[in-house]
């Protein structure tokens, strides 16, 4: 019988990672955690363990649990702006042909879609925070949404002639009926086609944004 000493110096050391590497595996293993457990139940400890590393190993990365969920934060949000540019980016190349404004609006509700259907429930971090009460923290968690919104108010100032108080209302707008339509077909779209809410959604939004272009918008039809 091979007691439990003898086994574990029989295994293999484990491969020595990369400094890059292994943040991206801590943040991997935060973001799963962290989703699932919430951001008050789950320990340091409980990251470690997960990820299989010594403390020193994990705060040697991120000093706290707080620096470690607002990493992971970052990294879900820049990849749904990431989205969002690429989706707007039509608007910069010059005047839009027929059917490309509904395409425009159908690329940002995509966006949202795609997000949710690869971030699953760690969309919640971006979404849903269970942190934020304090101020600072809950402007980090929001920052992708207030950029996304910010960003789209850029382009319906242009596009409407709307001043920018007004499209700031109407991007936000848009961005919650995106975001929430998002949400609500990750938990209970079961068996709903991606693409078929994204063409409800998108008719919903096109429909409105459509009665907003201003007259003498470079535009060649809905």
């Amino acid at each position: 019988m091979v007691d439990a000493h003898d086994a574990a110096a029989d295994r293999p050391p484990a491969r020595r990672m990369a400094r890059a590497e292994r943040r991206s595996q801590l943040l991997a293993t935060a973001l799963e955690l962290f989703a699932t457990e919430g951001f008050h139940h789950v320990s340091m400890d409980d990251i470690a363990v997960r990820a299989e590393v010594s403390k020193p190993v994990l705060y040697r990365h991120f000093p706290s649990k707080l620096d470690l969920y607002l990493a992971v934060v970052d990294e879900q949000g820049a990849g749904l702006l990431a989205a969002v540019e690429h989706a707007v980016a039509p608007l910069q190349a010059g005047p839009l042909g027929r059917g490309e404004g509904r395409a425009v609006v159908a690329a940002v509700v995509e966006a949202y879609l795609a997000f949710v259907q690869v971030a699953g429930q760690s969309s919640s971090l971006l979404f849903e925070s269970d942190v934020t009460r304090d101020a600072q923290v809950r402007g980090r968690v929001e920052h992708a949404t207030a950029v996304v919104t910010h960003r789209i108010a850029d382009v319906l100032v242009d596009v409407t002639g709307r001043d920018r108080p007004d499209a700031d209302v109407l991007a936000a707008a848009l961005v919650a009926s995106a975001q929430g339509a998002a949400t609500y077909w990750l938990r209970h779209g079961a068996g709903q086609d991606a693409h078929r809410v994204v063409g409800l959604v998108t008719d919903l939004q096109w429909r409105g944004v459509a009665g907003l272009v201003r007259p003498d918008y470079p535009y060649e039809g809905a």
